[in-house]
C-alpha cells in the first residue's frame, strides 16, 4: 500500500477514473451494436436513426477524451460504409 498523501490521492484519482471509463466504454460498445444490429436485420430507417444517435455520442466521448479522434473516426467511418451498403 502506498505511503504518500500523494500516491493514496492518485490510487482514489485512478479508481474513480477507470469506473468512469468503464461506463463510457460500455455505452461506446451498446451504441455500436445497436447500429450494427439494425444493419444485419436489414432495415435501413432504424439504422440511419441509429447512426445518427451514434454518430453524436461518438463525437460527445471524444470530447470527454474517452476515445481519440482518429479512433473515434474510423469507428464513425466504418458504421457509415456499412449503413450505405444495405
Amino acid at each position: 500500500m502506498a505511503s504518500h498523501k500523494s500516491s493514496i490521492k492518485r490510487i482514489r484519482q485512478t479508481i474513480v477514473k477507470t469506473e468512469r471509463n468503464r461506463f463510457y466504454r460500455t455505452r461506446l460498445k451498446n451504441i455500436v451494436k445497436d447500429v450494427r444490429s439494425a444493419i444485419d436485420a436489414g432495415n435501413k430507417e432504424e439504422a440511419t436513426s441509429a447512426m445518427t444517435v451514434a454518430n453524436k455520442q461518438i463525437q460527445k466521448f471524444v470530447s470527454k477524451g474517452i476515445l481519440k479522434k482518429e479512433t473515434a473516426a474510423r469507428k464513425i467511418s466504418r458504421l457509415h460504409k456499412a449503413v450505405n451498403a444495405i
